[in-house]
């Protein structure tokens, strides 16, 4: 049975943070869409420029249209493999690949994932007393040092925010399930 949460309770809710740019809902047993992004893959000059050309502050409500077209915008930016495209080696696949299939029937269900040049989409359904901060923390974390070592460098591997959305019903499901499998014949 799938956790669904109504939009206009959503703030209300213990489990809405955020750490500057983006905003983040935790909850348990709940049905996550998450991308993170290689640290190169959006400058951030990209996002200051985007954010200029959309008048988008502080201030700017992340439900506004603004706020939707600007990530609409930082996800056509990323799929035209921007920046060094760490995630085509096949070594660095395969770890991350092995990252997110580690904790999968633990502390969350691993539903659909795939893991392009420069940015990885991931859909699971969270376990209970498990965080979904927590669980991105883990696979970034641990592929950045690991990545690190094969590539023989030092410094950011991956882009501090990460993108999430929690699933609303089985039709929101269904879609970013299919955007998901869709998103490798994008042209890169």
């Amino acid at each position: 049975m799938m956790h669904v949460l109504k939009e206009e309770n959503m703030h209300e809710i213990k489990g809405w943070h955020t750490r500057g740019y983006l905003p983040h809902y935790d909850c348990e047993k709940l049905y996550q869409f998450v991308t993170f992004r290689l640290y190169d893959s959006v400058p951030s000059d990209v996002i200051i420029k985007l954010k200029d050309e959309l008048s988008i502050t502080n201030e700017t409500d992340y439900k506004s249209e603004y706020y939707i077209e600007l990530q609409r915008r930082i996800i056509e930016f990323e799929d035209n493999g921007y920046g060094a495209c760490y995630l085509q080696i096949e070594a660095i696949a395969d770890l991350v690949e092995n990252a997110l299939k580690f904790y999968d029937g633990k502390k969350y269900n691993l539903i659909e994932w795939v893991i392009m040049p420069n940015h990885v989409h991931v859909l699971i359904e969270v376990f209970e007393n498990y965080s979904l901060s927590s669980i991105v923390h883990s696979w970034k974390s641990y592929t950045a040092s690991q990545a690190n070592k094969i590539l023989q460098r030092k410094g950011k591997f991956w882009m501090k925010e990460y993108y999430d959305r929690y699933i609303r019903d089985e039709i929101h499901l269904a879609r970013v399930i299919k955007y998901i499998q869709d998103n490798p014949k994008k042209k890169v």
